[in-house]
C-alpha cells in the first residue's frame, strides 16, 4: 500500500476546515470575539459594578431620561400585574432569543434589569455580559427593595445626618411622582436647626455610559 505524505500546507488546510465545522456548529452569538470569560464575569460580580441604586433610577425616571431602558425579567403574568414605568418585558427564558439581540446590541441606551429580587436579574446580566454587551445594569434589591426604598420610604428615626434626611426627602418625592404611597401633609423631614434638607439624590458616583459590544 502506497504511503501518503502530508505537506504542511495540506495539514493547515485540514485544520482550518475542521475549525470551520466546529465554529459553524456553535450558536452564532457565542462565536463573537468580544465574549468574556468566566473569570472576567466573576471579577465583575465580586466588584458589584453591575448594580445601580434605586435612587439613581428614580431620578432618571422623574427626569424622563431618554436613554434609560428598564428590562423586567419576570414572567409575563407578573409583569402585567405591576411593572416600573417604561419597562419592557423580556422574561429570563427569552433573554438570549434572536429577537432580543438587536435590542441589546447597541451603544446608546442604559439597560437596567430587574426582577422581584436580584437573583434572576443577575443571571440575565451574566449571560448578556458574557456575550459582550455593555451598558447592562441590575437594579439593586429588585422590586422588593424598590417598594421599600422609593414607593414607601420610612422616615429616619432619631438624630440623623443631613445626607440621610436628603435621601429620605428625595425618596418620598420620587415615590409620589412615580405613583408611590401618599404621605401625610407636612411630613417633610427637616434637619435640626430649622434648615430644610435639599431634595436631591444622595451623593455617589454616577455610572458612565459605556459603548456597545466591544
Amino acid at each position: 500500500m502506497k504511503n501518503i505524505s502530508f505537506t504542511p500546507r495540506m495539514l493547515l488546510t485540514a485544520g482550518l476546515l475542521t475549525l470551520g465545522v466546529i465554529i459553524a456548529a456553535v450558536p452564532k452569538n457565542t462565536t463573537k470575539p468580544y465574549k468574556l470569560s468566566a473569570e472576567q464575569i466573576l471579577d465583575e460580580l465580586k466588584s458589584g459594578t453591575q448594580y445601580i441604586e434605586p435612587e439613581q433610577v428614580a431620578q432618571m425616571l422623574v427626569e424622563k431620561d431618554p436613554f434609560l431602558q428598564l428590562i423586567d425579567t419576570r414572567p409575563q403574568n407578573e409583569f402585567e400585574k405591576f411593572s416600573l414605568p417604561g419597562a419592557i418585558n423580556v422574561p429570563f427564558d427569552a433573554i438570549l432569543s434572536d429577537e432580543q439581540a438587536e435590542l441589546f446590541d447597541q451603544n446608546v441606551r442604559t439597560f437596567v434589569l430587574y426582577g422581584n429580587g436580584t437573583t434572576q436579574a443577575n443571571e440575565a446580566w451574566m449571560l448578556l455580559r458574557q456575550l459582550g454587551y455593555n451598558n447592562i445594569n441590575v437594579l439593586r434589591g429588585g422590586l422588593n427593595y424598590w417598594a421599600e426604598a422609593i414607593l414607601n420610604p420610612n422616615p429616619p428615626a432619631g438624630i440623623t445626618s443631613n445626607d440621610d434626611l436628603a435621601r429620605y426627602n428625595f425618596r418620598k418625592g420620587a415615590g409620589q411622582a412615580l405613583g408611590g404611597g401618599e404621605q401625610p401633609a407636612g411630613n417633610d423631614v427637616k434637619p435640626t436647626g430649622g434648615q430644610k434638607a435639599p431634595v436631591q439624590p444622595p451623593k455617589g458616583k454616577k455610572k458612565k455610559v459605556a459603548g456597545g459590544c466591544s
